[in-house]
């Protein structure tokens, strides 16, 4: 998925980083990736470690790390996918509501992909509701729905807005492609809570996080994805058709220092590895501050080219130098 603030070109940096700390070997570790997003950090260390807590408080990444994290075991899949793709389409609530000749003229989606979306959807719900399939399947193939529906979105990469034009990319056929996931170690655990209450519940040894950096709230930016994964009823609000949405303190100027810190002060783990960059609301002095004084800090730094939004017709836009700072810090006990 392209997806803001993925770790997917940072997440060798981060193992590295890691190792270089802890050593190279971490099979006896419990690692937390507490804003998991779509799990690429989580998913690099599932196989290296004892066992692997992923959280994010969106349904969408909830049900993609279902999938990635919590799944560990052959699942038989090849026919329920083949079902999914060849299921005639169905004019339900995202063709009602965000496509292309739909009652309300949002066009995030062609026609033809929004009925297929819906008669996926369907179809896996009544799978579910009458046990045809179990729970691990279910999040595999929902996952795989999830995935497959973002690459023919017509969108400029988040879900903030629609483009006035299908772009090519939105007009192929929506082909529902396998989520596969890793299978290594067990145990491994998904949650769907604020960070800042589950933090006081949980302990391990590693301790990733990757907070939103800025303004921009990931409930508004991929609303579109939680009301594909939820699939409920509600009415969308506005031009956009936005649900309502968790409000994340680390989005707030005003809150976003003090829940940082209460975050480090209440952590139980040994080490602390923080994702920040150059343009979040907290500066580096100020994160280095609260984190020092709860142990032996330290910093490192890469610099990489992102792709930023430009709500042209294109998914990969300009590249734009940042600078990633992963702020470590070994905990006093």
């Amino acid at each position: 998925m392209n997806y803001i603030g993925s770790k997917h070109k940072l997440a060798g940096f981060i193992r590295s980083t890691v190792e270089e700390v802890m050593g190279l070997d971490l099979t006896g570790k419990v690692f937390c990736d507490l804003f998991a997003g779509t799990g690429i950090v989580g998913r690099s260390f599932k196989p290296l470690v004892k066992k692997v807590l992923a959280n994010d408080i969106e349904y969408y990444s909830y049900a993609l790390l279902k999938n990635y994290i919590g799944n560990n075991r052959e699942l038989n899949f090849k026919e329920r996918i083949e079902e999914l793709n060849n299921l005639p389409g169905r004019e339900g609530f995202i063709f009602k509501h965000y496509a292309e000749g739909g009652e309300e003229g949002r066009l995030y989606f062609s026609a033809e992909n929004a009925r297929k979306i819906d008669a996926a959807r369907i179809k896996l719900e009544d799978w579910r509701e009458t046990s045809v399939i179990e729970e691990d399947l279910y999040y595999f193939l929902l996952a795989s729905v999830i995935e497959s529906a973002d690459k023919v979105a017509n969108t400029a990469s988040v879900y903030g807005a629609y483009l006035k034009k299908l772009k090519p990319s939105a007009i192929k056929d929506l082909q529902i492609l396998p989520a596969h996931f890793e299978i290594a170690g067990d145990g491994h655990k998904v949650y769907r809570e604020d960070a800042n209450d589950l933090i006081e519940r949980i302990e391990g040894d590693i301790l990733y996080l990757d907070p939103p950096y800025n303004a921009r709230q990931y409930g508004a930016n991929y609303h579109l994805l939680n009301t594909i994964a939820k699939y409920d009823t509600f009415v969308p609000k506005g031009k956009t058709g936005l649900r309502d949405y968790y409000k994340s303190s680390y989005c707030r100027t005003g809150e976003v220092r003090d829940s940082f810190e209460n975050l480090i002060r209440s952590a139980n783990f040994s080490y602390i590895f923080l994702s920040y960059n150059n343009e979040g609301l907290m500066p580096a002095e100020e994160i280095k501050k609260i984190m020092q004084q709860y142990g032996k800090y330290d910093l490192v730094t890469k610099d990489y080219q992102r792709f930023k939004a430009d709500k042209t017709e294109n998914r990969n836009h300009t590249a734009t130098a940042t600078t990633e700072y992963l702020h470590i810090l070994e905990k006093n006990q």
